[in-house]
């Protein structure tokens, strides 16, 4: 039996690419044989200023909608971040193992500093350390990521060879990238050419899975298209990314693949087309955000879920973390 280990960022609320690309996969692996665990990293949402009150009240607000969507506590552990102290101590180790030259080459970080480096956190810099460190203090080898995440993995692995080969052990064992076909990318449905992001400034960018059917329906038909009709072959949607996006969201919400999509709509015109998309989202969506609320709603309740899953995480990474402590030569704590 492998360890899975998966975590998504509290801040923002979950969108349709967060479960089109991953979170229904995690429903779908927590079905097997695998130990599947599913971390709030609200530690890494640090790496950017939060406000205090609304990370919170958004940590809970992902969780309710983990659950929602089908994340299950009694086949996968599921809780935040902080809770779990090992990741902040095996995260330090890593630091003092990982080299600067490593971190420099990561482009997330190129990428989400831009042209002040020199201003951004040091948190953001490091945070492929401690995103190492979220994998390794549970052993973990199995680890579902889309090709944004594939260097942050590698680098992952260059930490826990160079920890091995330091110390003279075989502790961390390699990960392997699990990189599912079934993952869609879904794309805003403002520009096809960028990733839909709940952090995107527009909200019309994006289908939050807590809209309701209207908002579906009035984001959908406002989604940006151009104005040719509908394609009979796939290769006719090259050149036309909002076209490409929307046909690929339809073929993903309904089980389809985009070859049976445009076979279906073929000369037709993105009215027809968006109302069916708009009808198939919400049947998938609103119930969704409807479950989400009903577990906001108790907050007692949901406290309750993730402080056990917090528990049942710390049971396997304490030990891990504390042996990774020894192999450097810090003395055991209290």
């Amino acid at each position: 039996m492998a360890r899975i280990f998966s975590g998504i960022q509290p801040t923002g609320i979950a969108t349709l690419g967060n479960y089109l690309g991953a979170i229904r996969n995690w429903v779908a692996l927590q079905q097997g044989e695998d130990e599947c665990i599913f971390c709030l990293v609200d530690l890494h949402a640090l790496t950017v200023w939060q406000e205090p009150a609304a990370l919170r009240e958004q940590t809970r607000q992902m969780a309710a909608l983990l659950l929602a969507c089908g994340i299950a506590p009694e086949r996968s552990i599921l809780f935040h971040q902080s809770a779990v102290s090992a990741h902040a101590r095996l995260a330090w180790i890593f630091n003092c193992v990982a080299r600067m030259g490593w971190l420099k080459r990561m482009t997330q970080f190129k990428d989400k500093a831009g042209k002040n480096q020199e201003e951004v956190s040091t948190g953001l810099f490091v945070y492929p350390n401690l995103m190492a460190a979220d994998i390794h203090a549970y052993h973990a080898t199995r680890v579902p990521v889309g090709d944004d995440q594939l260097q942050h993995l590698e680098l992952a692995n260059d930490i826990a060879e160079k920890f091995n080969h330091d110390f003279g052990v075989a502790f961390f064992p390699r990960i392997e990238p699990l990189v599912l076909k079934e993952s869609a990318r879904v794309m805003s449905l403002r520009d096809g050419t960028k990733k839909m992001s709940k952090s995107d400034p527009s909200d019309q960018s994006r289908i939050n899975l807590t809209d309701t059917a209207d908002v579906i329906a009035q984001k959908i038909r406002k989604a940006k298209t151009d104005p040719a009709p509908l394609p009979e072959h796939v290769h006719d949607l090259e050149g036309r990314p909002e076209a490409r996006n929307l046909v690929g969201i339809y073929a993903a919400i309904t089980g389809k693949t985009p070859h049976e999509v445009l076979r279906h709509f073929a000369g037709s015109g993105f009215g027809p087309f968006k109302a069916q998309l708009a009808e198939a989202l919400i049947a998938h969506i609103e119930p969704i955000g409807q479950r989400a609320r009903e577990y906001l709603a108790d907050p007692t309740g949901l406290d309750h879920i993730l402080r056990d899953g917090a528990r049942r995480a710390e049971a396997i990474a304490s030990p891990i973390v504390a042996e990774a402590e020894r192999l450097v030569g810090l003395l055991p704590g209290v």
